[in-house]
């Protein structure tokens, strides 16, 4: 397994990260404990979940919320892995009916980080990220906030998700007058076929330090193009419909990646691993051979022509303002 910077931090994270949001949803505990036993004994060092995740997201169905982060807890407590690995997990989400149980109040941010502490069965939480941008809160309360959560060795990193490139910069200018590191990473949806972030968001990202962490890299299964593979996400209507809106640009790709030798999928996941502003990828798997096929793909190189071509069947938005000015 390789390793890079998360970000501009000295924080060394697997090229390919663990994600947990099927984990007591889709999958079970004792297969959740099989894929964290096989990620670990590969060299993957960064797992990622989310107070909200293991149970519908929605604020009149509370049942299963915090149940990823329990399992990894009771998972951490058995294998007694926790320092060989980067926690991260995430605060916004409604965990309750009441007003103040979501968003990125200091009053919530406090409350969500101490129970992600007892559901993960830690005392710190390696890169705390904010699932969206609230912006009904001041960034003076969210960074302190923040500040006194790191203050008290709860967390050690911040990060978000699902920003703008307006938020990425507003966030940053306010953290550096408060002589605050601010955000070492950002999750946001990118793939191939949805490179929209190019316009903005990554040079933000670039501009400040700040990784980039897909989520969503084959694009919900419509990546890995074979109509088994996946099948869970393949079939579902929105995914069927992509399909063959897109049905040229995935007949184009098939035959590329015939041509390399490679699947789809790990093509999808390489093209990500070569953007310079990615740090590593997250693979969110059901089951551990989903994950084993995964684990290989930081070592497959796409030469130029490879990229370009890539650039052509599915081809990005350009940078702002050029994309659109002139």
């Amino acid at each position: 397994m390789d390793y890079t910077h998360l970000g501009r931090s000295g924080l060394l994270v697997s090229r390919v990260a663990l994600g947990t949001m099927n984990f007591g949803d889709a999958t079970d505990e004792d297969t959740s404990f099989r894929i964290m036993d096989l990620a670990v004994d590969q060299g993957i060092n960064f797992f990622d979940s989310a107070d909200v995740y293991g149970g519908p997201q929605s604020p009149d169905m509370a049942q299963g919320y915090g149940t990823s982060e329990e399992i990894i807890g009771r998972w951490l407590k058995r294998s007694g892995h926790r320092d060989d690995i980067v926690i991260a997990t995430k605060v916004y989400q409604p965990m309750g009916l009441g007003p103040n149980d979501r968003r990125l109040s200091a009053y919530h941010i406090k409350r969500a980080c101490e129970a992600s502490l007892r559901r993960l069965q830690t005392d710190h939480i390696d890169l705390y990220q904010m699932h969206h941008i609230d912006r009904a809160t001041p960034w003076e309360e969210i960074w302190q906030a923040m500040e006194q959560l790191i203050a008290e060795g709860k967390i050690t990193y911040v990060g978000s998700s699902n920003f703008a490139g307006w938020d990425i910069a507003t966030a940053q200018m306010i953290a550096r007058s408060r002589n605050f590191l601010g955000l070492v990473s950002e999750q946001s949806l990118y793939n191939l076929t949805n490179r929209a972030v190019e316009q903005e968001l990554v040079p933000a990202l670039s501009y400040f330090g700040i990784g980039l962490i897909p989520w969503s890299p084959l694009a919900a299964g419509l990546l890995a193009v074979t109509p088994d593979a996946d099948s869970v996400r393949r079939k579902a209507p929105q995914v069927q419909a992509q399909a063959k809106e897109h049905a040229d640009q995935l007949a184009a790709y098939q035959k590329l990646c015939n041509q390399l030798g490679r699947t789809p999928a790990e093509v999808a996941l390489a093209w990500l691993l070569h953007q310079p502003v990615v740090p590593a990828i997250i693979s969110g798997p059901r089951t551990p051979e989903q994950l084993q096929a995964n684990l290989h793909v930081a070592s497959i190189e796409l030469d130029t022509d490879t990229l370009t071509e890539l650039d052509r069947i599915w081809p990005g938005p350009g940078q702002a303002p050029q994309s659109y000015a002139w």
